[in-house]
């Protein structure tokens, strides 16, 4: 594994435990802001405003970093969220928590501009396997962030906020003093237009080779936010867990992701394809989300996470398949546009899963997860229709 792939991931991992800190205190700090026992449309909302701002900024940083560089698009983003985070951890107003997850949001775009990075420095036949690297250590940011944002927020809900300040200036420091850029700069004048959040969208929905892949990565998207969504409410409710519990439930599923990705997902996609591999994830997820609605006892979520975590390779699979049918100049363009749509159905989910959430707790609270493994039966004939494909994949 070369230098600057350990350095991007080592900052992909600080990123996503500064993000985990923030999701065992969430309802609780909603709880003390507003003064209301039940927040859990609220705590949809807030989902939802965080995930619109990435949906906007996505693209927009996307095309930056491809006209610019990685390098600085993730010094200027990482700053951002630091002073973010130390606004949030000090402030008492609710406004102040609105409009601060919306910067939250917009600094966590840049997740487009990491993964473009990986894709500059790997080969075509490599990208699976490293794009599961990246996922793991999402589960690794999983495992530290919300233990260690239950602990800290046994004491005062304020206290993962500064921690997540100190994680961001340590991965400023990161970026600034270790990563070299991953792009050779063309000169030229920057189109303006590149920042319409929508014009990437348009030219990527252009190439009807990948539309049937967008479609999946759709369904992907949306059925991914449920346990994000719910997670902390479900278990807390139908299991009685308190913030340490739900922290030590996400570890558990980030330490059997961050397995299952960096160990399974190259050598299952090498062996059987990235259809297949995509086909094995949905399989593995859609049994996991049925029987942890029909659970009955606590430690059930714990024995999941395997299952959750095999579900996981099948997103890395679809991410290599469409990056390898864009040519390399346009992979920021191509991964802004995904985590564009990703935050778009996280605009969506969290809204539809606390709203079904909500109206089916008091008949059965697990109607939820049984809605998001419905969704997945949408993704096998766009599958059959994508492997039944004979032209050429399409380059832009």
């Amino acid at each position: 594994m070369n230098k600057r792939l350990i350095v991007i991931l080592s900052i992909i991992t600080l990123d996503a435990i500064g993000i985990g800190l923030i999701f065992p205190i969430l309802p609780s700090l909603l709880r003390e802001l507003t003064g209301s026992g039940d927040v859990s449309l609220l705590y949809g909302v807030i989902l939802a405003l965080y995930s619109l701002a990435q949906f906007v900024f996505s693209p927009v940083l996307g095309a930056l970093s491809d006209r610019f560089g990685r390098r600085p698009v993730l010094l200027v983003s990482i700053a951002g969220a630091t002073i973010d985070f130390l606004v949030m951890a000090t402030s008492k107003a609710f406004w102040v928590l609105l409009v601060g997850r919306a910067i939250s949001g917009m600094t966590a775009a840049n997740m487009a501009v990491a993964t473009a990075y990986i894709s500059d420095i790997t080969e075509e036949t490599e990208r699976a396997q490293r794009f599961g690297y990246m996922s793991a250590c999402f589960g690794i940011g999983f495992i530290i962030g919300p233990v260690l944002g239950g602990l800290l927020g046994a004491a005062s809900v304020r206290a993962p906020f500064l921690a997540a300040a100190a994680l961001n200036a340590l991965n400023f420091a990161l970026v600034y003093v270790v990563l070299p850029e991953s792009r050779t700069l063309a000169p030229g004048k920057f189109d303006v237009f590149a920042l319409n959040p929508l014009a990437p969208m348009r030219r990527a929905l252009g190439l009807t080779a990948l539309l049937p892949l967008f479609a999946i990565f759709l369904i992907f998207g949306l059925v991914g936010n449920i346990p994000g969504t719910v997670w902390v409410l479900y278990t807390q409710e139908k299991f009685n867990w308190n913030s340490l519990m739900v922290g030590l439930s996400l570890a558990s599923f980030g330490l059997c992701h961050a397995g299952a990705q960096a160990f399974l997902t190259g050598p299952i996609a090498k062996r059987f394809g990235e259809i297949r591999t995509i086909v094995i994830g949905i399989v593995f997820d859609g049994s996991a989300f049925v029987l942890v609605a029909i659970a009955t006892r606590g430690w059930v979520p714990f024995a999941l996470s395997p299952l959750f975590a095999l579900g996981g390779v099948g997103l890395p699979a679809l991410q290599s398949l469409m990056a390898n049918q864009v040519s390399d100049d346009n992979q920021g363009e191509l991964q802004g546009v995904l985590a564009s749509l990703m935050s778009l159905t996280a605009i969506v989910g969290p809204l539809v899963g606390t709203s079904v959430y909500a109206y089916t707790r008091h008949t059965w609270i697990g109607a939820v997860w049984i809605l998001g493994a419905l969704l997945y039966v949408f993704a096998f004939p766009l599958l059959f229709s994508q492997r039944a494909r004979t032209a050429q994949p399409a380059r832009g």
